[in-house]
Protein backbone atom coordinates (compact mmCIF):
# COMPACT_ATOMS: atom_id res chain seq x y z
CA UNK A 1 0.00 0.00 0.00
CA UNK A 2 0.99 3.39 -0.74
CA UNK A 3 -0.14 4.40 3.01
CA UNK A 4 1.04 3.43 6.41
CA UNK A 5 -0.09 3.97 9.92
CA UNK A 6 2.24 3.50 12.93
CA UNK A 7 1.54 4.36 16.55
CA UNK A 8 4.00 4.07 18.60
CA UNK A 9 2.86 2.91 22.59
CA UNK A 10 6.27 3.40 24.26
CA UNK A 11 6.50 7.10 25.11
CA UNK A 12 4.59 8.33 27.79
CA UNK A 13 1.26 8.77 25.29
CA UNK A 14 0.25 7.12 21.93
CA UNK A 15 2.16 9.17 19.15
CA UNK A 16 0.32 8.25 15.78
CA UNK A 17 2.35 8.49 12.40
CA UNK A 18 0.59 8.77 9.32
CA UNK A 19 2.98 7.88 6.20
CA UNK A 20 2.94 8.71 1.86
CA UNK A 21 5.29 6.37 1.38
CA UNK A 22 5.65 6.97 -2.40
CA UNK A 23 5.21 10.28 -1.96
CA UNK A 24 7.66 10.91 1.21
CA UNK A 25 4.98 12.74 3.21
CA UNK A 26 3.97 12.14 7.13
CA UNK A 27 1.89 13.49 9.73
CA UNK A 28 2.72 13.24 13.47
CA UNK A 29 -0.24 13.42 15.90
CA UNK A 30 -0.11 13.46 19.67
CA UNK A 31 -3.23 11.34 21.70
CA UNK A 32 -2.55 14.21 24.14
CA UNK A 33 -4.64 17.32 23.10
CA UNK A 34 -4.84 15.30 19.77
CA UNK A 35 -1.92 17.78 19.01
CA UNK A 36 -0.51 18.02 15.29
CA UNK A 37 3.43 18.11 16.22
CA UNK A 38 4.88 17.20 12.57
CA UNK A 39 3.74 17.35 8.74
CA UNK A 40 6.22 16.29 6.67
CA UNK A 41 7.20 16.66 3.11
CA UNK A 42 9.85 15.74 0.61
CA UNK A 43 10.94 13.09 3.57
CA UNK A 44 12.63 16.27 5.29
CA UNK A 45 10.81 19.57 5.56
CA UNK A 46 8.70 19.76 8.52
CA UNK A 47 6.10 22.84 8.47
CA UNK A 48 4.79 22.65 12.32
CA UNK A 49 6.52 24.25 14.47
CA UNK A 50 5.73 21.40 17.26
CA UNK A 51 7.29 19.83 20.67
CA UNK A 52 10.48 17.83 20.20
CA UNK A 53 9.18 15.03 22.23
CA UNK A 54 5.93 13.96 24.03
CA UNK A 55 7.46 15.11 27.27
CA UNK A 56 7.90 18.28 26.15
CA UNK A 57 4.39 18.82 25.15
CA UNK A 58 3.08 17.43 28.35
CA UNK A 59 5.11 20.34 30.12
CA UNK A 60 5.14 23.13 27.65
CA UNK A 61 2.10 22.68 26.07
CA UNK A 62 0.98 26.46 27.86
CA UNK A 63 3.65 27.97 26.31
CA UNK A 64 2.35 29.02 22.94
CA UNK A 65 -0.20 26.03 22.67
CA UNK A 66 1.28 24.67 19.66
CA UNK A 67 -1.14 22.78 17.68
CA UNK A 68 -3.74 23.47 20.69
CA UNK A 69 -7.42 21.98 19.82
CA UNK A 70 -9.61 24.93 20.96
CA UNK A 71 -12.86 23.84 22.50
CA UNK A 72 -15.29 24.24 23.61
CA UNK A 73 -13.98 27.96 23.55
CA UNK A 74 -12.11 29.44 21.19
CA UNK A 75 -8.64 32.16 22.02
CA UNK A 76 -9.82 34.20 24.88
CA UNK A 77 -12.91 34.79 27.15
CA UNK A 78 -13.03 38.13 28.83
CA UNK A 79 -12.96 37.59 32.59
CA UNK A 80 -13.05 33.83 31.89
CA UNK A 81 -16.80 34.23 32.27
CA UNK A 82 -20.04 33.90 30.29
CA UNK A 83 -24.12 33.56 30.77
CA UNK A 84 -26.07 30.97 29.38
CA UNK A 85 -29.79 29.53 30.03
CA UNK A 86 -30.12 32.50 32.56
CA UNK A 87 -27.38 30.61 34.66
CA UNK A 88 -23.68 32.43 35.00
CA UNK A 89 -20.64 30.07 34.79
CA UNK A 90 -16.38 31.21 35.82
CA UNK A 91 -14.02 28.49 33.53
CA UNK A 92 -11.48 27.28 35.88
CA UNK A 93 -8.84 26.61 33.48
CA UNK A 94 -5.63 28.27 32.56
CA UNK A 95 -5.80 32.10 32.35
CA UNK A 96 -3.72 34.74 30.37
CA UNK A 97 -3.96 38.06 32.65
CA UNK A 98 -7.58 37.92 33.47
CA UNK A 99 -8.70 36.07 30.50
CA UNK A 100 -9.66 32.43 30.44
CA UNK A 101 -7.91 31.48 27.01
CA UNK A 102 -7.91 28.26 24.34
CA UNK A 103 -10.82 26.08 25.79
CA UNK A 104 -11.12 22.94 28.10
CA UNK A 105 -9.25 20.02 26.03
CA UNK A 106 -5.95 21.24 24.97
CA UNK A 107 -3.84 19.01 28.02
CA UNK A 108 -6.17 15.75 27.79
CA UNK A 109 -5.64 12.37 26.44
CA UNK A 110 -7.53 11.30 23.30
CA UNK A 111 -8.32 7.31 22.86
CA UNK A 112 -7.65 6.08 19.35
CA UNK A 113 -10.95 5.34 18.05
CA UNK A 114 -9.98 3.86 14.43
CA UNK A 115 -7.15 3.36 11.62
CA UNK A 116 -7.19 2.97 8.00
CA UNK A 117 -4.77 3.08 4.97
CA UNK A 118 -4.52 2.05 1.66
CA UNK A 119 -3.79 3.09 -1.09
CA UNK A 120 -5.15 6.40 -1.50
CA UNK A 121 -5.23 8.13 2.18
CA UNK A 122 -4.30 6.86 5.60
CA UNK A 123 -6.23 8.07 8.73
CA UNK A 124 -6.99 7.95 12.27
CA UNK A 125 -9.95 9.02 14.52
CA UNK A 126 -9.21 10.53 17.61
CA UNK A 127 -12.14 10.83 20.57
CA UNK A 128 -12.08 12.94 24.17
CA UNK A 129 -15.26 12.58 26.14
CA UNK A 130 -15.82 15.80 28.31
CA UNK A 131 -17.86 14.72 31.69
CA UNK A 132 -18.48 18.06 33.07
CA UNK A 133 -14.90 17.98 34.56
CA UNK A 134 -15.02 22.12 34.48
CA UNK A 135 -17.60 23.67 36.82
CA UNK A 136 -17.46 26.51 34.15
CA UNK A 137 -18.86 23.97 31.57
CA UNK A 138 -21.50 21.86 32.93
CA UNK A 139 -22.11 19.72 29.73
CA UNK A 140 -21.26 16.40 28.35
CA UNK A 141 -19.94 16.08 24.76
CA UNK A 142 -17.78 14.46 22.65
CA UNK A 143 -15.12 15.59 20.44
CA UNK A 144 -14.30 13.64 17.58
CA UNK A 145 -11.09 14.31 15.15
CA UNK A 146 -10.19 12.56 12.12
CA UNK A 147 -6.76 13.19 10.70
CA UNK A 148 -6.76 12.20 6.88
CA UNK A 149 -3.05 12.03 4.99
CA UNK A 150 -4.13 12.12 1.16
CA UNK A 151 -1.66 12.32 -2.14
CA UNK A 152 -0.58 15.53 -3.23
CA UNK A 153 0.92 16.21 0.42
CA UNK A 154 -2.80 17.38 1.58
CA UNK A 155 -4.07 17.08 4.82
CA UNK A 156 -7.62 17.19 6.20
CA UNK A 157 -8.62 17.78 9.33
CA UNK A 158 -12.29 17.10 10.83
CA UNK A 159 -13.64 17.76 13.97
CA UNK A 160 -16.70 16.40 14.82
CA UNK A 161 -18.73 18.07 18.47
CA UNK A 162 -21.68 16.06 19.93
CA UNK A 163 -23.88 16.98 22.47
CA UNK A 164 -24.31 14.14 24.96
CA UNK A 165 -26.24 16.47 28.01
CA UNK A 166 -29.64 16.68 28.44
CA UNK A 167 -29.94 20.26 27.69
CA UNK A 168 -28.28 22.37 24.56
CA UNK A 169 -24.72 23.97 24.83
CA UNK A 170 -22.68 27.00 23.78
CA UNK A 171 -19.57 25.80 21.01
CA UNK A 172 -16.91 27.36 19.33
CA UNK A 173 -14.35 25.39 17.60
CA UNK A 174 -10.43 25.78 16.54
CA UNK A 175 -7.28 25.21 15.77
CA UNK A 176 -4.27 26.81 17.14
CA UNK A 177 -1.35 25.25 14.77
CA UNK A 178 1.71 27.35 14.14
CA UNK A 179 3.79 26.86 10.90
CA UNK A 180 7.42 27.38 10.09
CA UNK A 181 8.43 27.39 6.47
CA UNK A 182 12.17 27.48 7.62
CA UNK A 183 12.99 31.36 7.56
CA UNK A 184 11.77 33.98 9.21
CA UNK A 185 8.40 34.96 9.63
CA UNK A 186 9.49 38.49 8.24
CA UNK A 187 11.00 36.93 5.07
CA UNK A 188 7.77 35.18 4.05
CA UNK A 189 5.13 36.05 1.93
CA UNK A 190 1.41 36.38 2.56
CA UNK A 191 -2.00 36.83 0.85
CA UNK A 192 -5.40 36.38 2.93
CA UNK A 193 -9.05 35.79 1.67
CA UNK A 194 -10.61 38.48 3.67
CA UNK A 195 -11.46 42.29 3.47
CA UNK A 196 -12.55 42.54 7.43
CA UNK A 197 -11.31 42.53 10.55
CA UNK A 198 -12.67 41.94 13.89
CA UNK A 199 -11.99 44.94 16.19
CA UNK A 200 -10.28 44.11 19.26
CA UNK A 201 -9.84 46.19 23.13
CA UNK A 202 -6.90 46.12 24.81
CA UNK A 203 -7.87 42.78 26.18
CA UNK A 204 -7.83 41.29 22.65
CA UNK A 205 -11.38 40.87 23.03
CA UNK A 206 -14.06 41.66 20.59
CA UNK A 207 -15.76 45.48 20.22
CA UNK A 208 -18.09 43.68 18.49
CA UNK A 209 -17.28 45.53 15.42
CA UNK A 210 -16.19 44.24 12.03
CA UNK A 211 -13.75 46.64 10.24
CA UNK A 212 -12.00 46.93 6.54
CA UNK A 213 -8.85 45.84 6.10
CA UNK A 214 -7.05 45.64 2.95
CA UNK A 215 -3.54 44.60 3.84
CA UNK A 216 -2.41 40.86 2.23
CA UNK A 217 -5.36 40.96 -0.08
CA UNK A 218 -2.35 39.68 -2.64
CA UNK A 219 0.90 38.50 -1.80
CA UNK A 220 2.73 40.28 0.16
CA UNK A 221 5.76 39.85 2.41
CA UNK A 222 4.86 40.33 5.95
CA UNK A 223 7.97 41.73 6.72
CA UNK A 224 8.43 43.90 10.28
CA UNK A 225 4.44 43.28 10.37
CA UNK A 226 2.70 42.46 13.62
CA UNK A 227 -0.45 40.64 14.00
CA UNK A 228 -2.61 39.54 16.70
CA UNK A 229 -5.81 39.53 14.96
CA UNK A 230 -9.04 37.75 13.92
CA UNK A 231 -10.10 37.92 10.16
CA UNK A 232 -13.42 37.10 8.53
CA UNK A 233 -13.46 35.31 5.54
CA UNK A 234 -14.63 35.77 2.42
CA UNK A 235 -17.37 33.38 0.95
CA UNK A 236 -16.31 32.20 -2.00
CA UNK A 237 -13.86 28.95 -2.85
CA UNK A 238 -10.40 30.36 -2.54
CA UNK A 239 -8.45 29.66 -0.16
CA UNK A 240 -8.31 31.17 3.42
CA UNK A 241 -4.70 31.79 3.15
CA UNK A 242 -1.48 31.00 1.38
CA UNK A 243 1.81 31.21 2.92
CA UNK A 244 5.08 31.23 0.80
CA UNK A 245 8.67 31.20 0.79
CA UNK A 246 9.89 33.12 -2.31
CA UNK A 247 13.34 31.48 -2.06
CA UNK A 248 12.84 27.72 -1.38
CA UNK A 249 9.28 27.61 -3.47
CA UNK A 250 7.93 26.24 0.03
CA UNK A 251 4.23 27.08 -0.05
CA UNK A 252 1.29 26.48 2.01
CA UNK A 253 -2.46 27.23 1.50
CA UNK A 254 -5.11 26.58 3.82
CA UNK A 255 -8.58 25.30 2.96
CA UNK A 256 -11.20 25.78 5.77
CA UNK A 257 -15.00 24.47 4.97
CA UNK A 258 -17.87 27.15 5.43
CA UNK A 259 -18.43 26.41 9.25
CA UNK A 260 -14.39 27.83 10.07
CA UNK A 261 -15.81 31.31 8.70
CA UNK A 262 -12.75 33.23 10.83
CA UNK A 263 -8.60 32.80 10.76
CA UNK A 264 -7.26 33.72 13.83
CA UNK A 265 -3.15 35.43 12.95
CA UNK A 266 -0.79 35.69 15.46
CA UNK A 267 3.38 36.86 15.00
CA UNK A 268 4.95 35.71 18.18
CA UNK A 269 8.23 37.93 19.61
CA UNK A 270 10.77 35.29 17.77
CA UNK A 271 9.18 35.72 14.56
CA UNK A 272 10.25 31.97 13.55
CA UNK A 273 6.55 30.16 12.75
CA UNK A 274 3.51 32.52 12.32
CA UNK A 275 -0.18 30.88 14.18
CA UNK A 276 -2.51 30.48 11.29
CA UNK A 277 -6.02 29.17 13.16
CA UNK A 278 -9.35 28.69 11.35
CA UNK A 279 -12.05 29.68 14.14
CA UNK A 280 -16.11 28.72 13.88
CA UNK A 281 -16.72 32.20 15.81
CA UNK A 282 -14.75 35.31 17.34
CA UNK A 283 -12.95 34.93 20.26
CA UNK A 284 -15.20 35.87 23.61
CA UNK A 285 -17.91 34.33 21.31
CA UNK A 286 -20.11 32.98 24.47
CA UNK A 287 -20.46 37.08 25.36
CA UNK A 288 -20.76 38.38 22.50
CA UNK A 289 -22.39 35.74 20.49
CA UNK A 290 -20.27 36.41 17.05
CA UNK A 291 -20.58 33.04 15.52
CA UNK A 292 -21.60 31.35 18.46
CA UNK A 293 -23.00 27.71 17.90
CA UNK A 294 -25.64 26.75 20.01
CA UNK A 295 -25.89 23.18 19.60
CA UNK A 296 -28.83 20.79 20.72
CA UNK A 297 -29.54 17.77 22.69
CA UNK A 298 -28.06 15.25 20.55
CA UNK A 299 -26.70 17.34 18.15
CA UNK A 300 -23.91 16.97 16.01
CA UNK A 301 -21.31 19.95 14.65
CA UNK A 302 -18.95 19.07 11.88
CA UNK A 303 -15.40 21.47 11.48
CA UNK A 304 -13.24 20.90 8.43
CA UNK A 305 -10.20 22.25 7.68
CA UNK A 306 -7.33 21.16 4.50
CA UNK A 307 -3.50 21.79 4.50
CA UNK A 308 -1.62 21.34 1.29
CA UNK A 309 1.99 21.87 1.41
CA UNK A 310 4.04 22.11 -1.97
CA UNK A 311 7.36 22.97 -3.11
CA UNK A 312 6.00 25.38 -6.55
CA UNK A 313 9.01 27.15 -8.38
Amino acid sequence: MKFSIDINTNEIFPVITLKNEEEKASVEVYTFGALLNNFTINDSINIIDGFVSPQDAKTNITKGFKSAKLSPFVCRMADGKYAFNDHEYKIDKFYLNKEAIHGLLFNELFSVADQDADDNNASVILEYNYTKQNEGFPFLYSCVITYTLETNNRLSIKTTIINNSNTAMPLSDGWHPYFSLGAKVDELSFQMNSEKLVEFTGKLVPTGKIIAYDNFQQPEIIGDTFLDNCFLLNENNAAACILRDDKSGLELSIWPDAAYPYLQVYTPPHRNSIAIENLSSTPDAFNNKMGLIILNVGEKAHFKTTYQAAIKS
